[in-house]
């Protein structure tokens, strides 16, 4: 390794380290402010509004999603343009989360006299305990750190890695002062891996109706076959008169016909079929089916209403085309 290589290695391992450290030392000196601050955004009947300027508030950006996203309500606000009109948004059940790491941004000190004009409450998260932003919160959150990761000392790094990690900080206990399950959180991400594992139930996604693949007991193997070849699942159910689930009969189970004769003609689904199909609700998640069909190495369920009726099947690929595999 030429000296080069080893230079930009050591650097980046300062870096890292100066930030972890930063985060370690922030840790250390949580005290009854973070609780405090917990309970006023817990207590709040409105939203929490994240407000930061410059690196601050690409740092608040991303702490309003996750307070978002984990049951918190929450947005965004940015402090130039709330002196020019997006104040409005504000509400006196709002409580504001203010980031800036002097705690004397021109921007936001300029909107103290009006936030508090509408009573909303305020917490500061600050490398400056003595600064007016500081001074003037309900609330103030020590962010303050030894020494940027800029070997500069200029650009903001190691205090914008706090500041996020404080902001996770308080998500994650609002989460679980909550009781913010992986429920919740899938409604929050509908269109996510997630959402779909828990919001898809198998009932979503059956083939039900016409599209069903169903033939009577008594039924000769080639016209099952027929059956089987126009649903386009790989199987059939069996029903007897009653319409009471009998069995099934898969590709599977073809193959296997086929191992034992070839000759076909006059057989009946009966003599062939699996008398003890593999079945599934049709209110159960899809994901559940999905954990059945692996821990049972099959490609399709056969779904029953809570009567234990016959209403759809399910295979492999319909839980494919919609993500939740």
């Amino acid at each position: 390794m030429d000296n080069t290589s080893s230079r930009r290695l050591a650097l980046a391992r300062d870096v890292l380290k100066t930030e972890a450290d930063a985060i370690m030392a922030l840790a250390d000196r949580l005290d009854d402010a973070f609780d405090r601050a917990v309970s006023l955004m817990l207590d709040c009947p409105g939203r929490v509004v994240i407000t930061g300027m410059g690196k601050s508030g690409h740092i608040g950006r991303k702490i309003a999603a996750t307070l978002a996203s984990t049951g918190t309500p929450a947005f965004f606000m940015h402090p130039a343009e709330a002196a020019h009109g997006d104040l409005g948004m504000l509400t006196e059940r709002d409580v504001v989360v203010a980031l800036s790491n002097s705690g004397e941004s021109d921007e936001i000190i300029a909107l103290l006299p009006a936030i508090r004009r509408k009573g909303v409450r305020i917490i500061a998260v600050t490398g400056r305990s003595q600064s007016t932003l500081a001074r003037e919160a309900d609330v103030h959150l020590d962010a303050r750190v030894e020494r940027e990761a800029c070997p500069l000392g200029l650009a903001p790094t190691a205090s914008t890695t706090a500041a996020l990690a404080l902001g996770d900080a308080l998500a994650v206990t609002l989460l679980n002062d909550r009781d913010f399950r992986e429920e919740d959180f899938a409604l929050s991400h509908p269109g996510g891996s997630l959402g779909r594992r828990l919001l898809v139930h198998v009932r979503d996604l059956m083939h039900s109706g016409d599209a069903l693949p169903v033939v009577r007991t008594g039924t000769l193997l080639k016209d099952a076959l027929l059956e089987m070849s126009r649903k386009g699942l790989g199987m059939t159910a069996v029903v007897d008169g009653s319409a009471n689930l009998a069995g099934i009969f898969t590709d599977g189970d073809l193959r296997r016909t086929l191992d034992i004769s070839l000759d076909l003609s006059g057989v009946s689904i009966d003599s062939v079929m699996n008398r003890q199909p593999r079945t599934i609700t049709e209110n159960k998640l899809a994901a559940e089916a999905v954990k059945q069909m692996e821990a049972l190495k099959i490609n399709g369920l056969l779904v029953l209403n809570d009567a234990g009726r016959l209403v759809g099947a399910l295979n492999m690929h319909d839980l494919l085309r919609a993500g939740v595999v």
